[in-house]
């Protein structure tokens, strides 16, 4: 997933969108290798080791990765999209954004 979410970042940079990663690796300085490696350039946040983060046992989070794609308002309008079908959905949506 990850070459296509970096394509996706650079072609919709002048877009209102944001990737966000909410990771639950082993621990913040796994987190960080693993940004430097793959070269994750969109914000991220730390939530503790798998099953024990508060924002994943709140949005109930049981695999990884779990996508959801969020509309302007903060509403959820996807869950489990990936790659293509990820870009569209989030395309749309932006789309429906008042001017």
């Amino acid at each position: 997933m990850l070459p296509h979410e970096r394509e996706m970042v650079k072609r919709l940079a002048d877009q209102p969108f944001t990737l966000l990663g909410i990771n639950s690796d082993s621990s913040r300085s796994a987190l960080k290798k693993i940004l430097e490696d793959e070269k994750i350039t969109w914000p991220n946040i730390y939530n503790g080791p798998a099953g024990q983060g508060e924002i994943a046992n709140r949005w109930n989070v049981h695999g990884w990765p779990t996508i959801y794609i969020l509309d302007h308002e903060g509403i959820i309008r996807h869950r489990g999209l990936r790659d293509k079908a990820m870009e569209e959905a989030v395309v749309e949506l932006i789309k429906k954004i008042p001017g």
